[in-house]
C-alpha cells in the first residue's frame, strides 16, 4: 500500500472521511430518512467545498470541520488505533483523536483541487443489521462513476457515519492498516505515533 492516497480513496475521505469505526451497537431509533438526511448534508457540504474555488488551506480547514461535524470521530479514531487503544491513557486517546482528525483533513483535503467539476449524488438507503447503509455515486472528471456507501449509526447519541466503503473497500480497514504500520515503525510508542500524525498527511 502506498502512502499517497488514490483519487477514489481521497474522494471517500473528502466526503468527509473518513468513517472508520468498529461496528456500532443496535441503533433502533435511527430511521432510513434520518440516515439519508445526514448523508445528504455531508454531500451538500462536500460539493460546496469542491466548487468553492477557495485556497487549499481553506479547503483543508473546511474538510476538517465537515469531518468533525458529521463523522463519529471518537469511535473512528479509536478503531484506527486498533488494539493499542486498550492500553492508551485517556489523555493519549484525546490527543490521538485530535491529531487523527487533523491528519485526515490534511491527507485528503489537500487533494480537493483534483475534484473540481465533480459531484456526488445520493442514490438510496437500506437498513443493514444495526446500522443503515446510504449509497451514493461519485462523478469525477475523466473517470467512470463509482459507488460510495456511507455506514450510519446513532451509537454516539447523534446520527453520524462510522465508515465509508468505496467500491467494496472499507476506509476504516484501510486507515487502520496505515496507522498500524506507523505505530509499528515507532515500536508501539503511542506518544511517538501522535507526534507523527501531527505532521503527517
Amino acid at each position: 500500500m502506498t502512502n499517497e492516497p488514490t483519487r477514489r480513496a481521497v474522494t471517500s475521505a473528502g466526503l468527509a472521511a473518513l468513517g472508520l469505526a468498529a461496528l456500532p451497537v443496535p441503533a433502533r431509533a435511527l430511521t432510513e430518512a434520518r440516515a439519508r438526511a445526514l448523508v445528504d448534508s455531508v454531500v451538500q457540504d462536500i460539493n460546496r467545498v469542491i466548487a468553492s474555488g477557495r485556497s487549499l488551506s481553506r479547503m483543508i480547514s473546511e474538510f476538517e470541520r465537515i469531518f468533525a461535524r458529521y463523522a463519529d470521530v471518537s469511535i473512528i479514531a479509536r478503531s484506527t488505533l486498533g488494539p493499542a487503544a486498550r492500553r492508551a491513557s485517556a489523555a493519549q486517546l484525546r490527543a490521538y483523536t485530535e491529531a487523527f482528525r487533523s491528519y485526515v483533513a490534511r491527507k485528503y483535503g489537500k487533494r480537493f483541487n483534483e475534484f473540481k467539476g465533480g459531484r456526488i449524488e445520493v442514490k438510496g438507503v437500506r437498513e443493514v443489521k444495526s446500522w443503515h447503509e446510504v449509497r451514493s455515486t461519485a462523478y469525477l472528471p475523466g473517470q467512470s462513476p463509482f459507488e460510495v456507501s456511507f455506514l450510519v449509526s446513532d451509537r454516539s447519541g447523534r446520527d453520524r457515519f462510522f465508515d465509508l466503503v468505496i467500491e467494496g473497500i472499507s476506509m476504516r480497514i484501510t486507515e487502520r492498516t496505515e496507522i498500524g504500520a506507523m505505530l509499528d515503525r515507532r515500536n508501539g510508542d503511542i506518544d511517538a505515533l501522535i507526534s507523527d500524525l501531527r505532521s503527517a498527511g
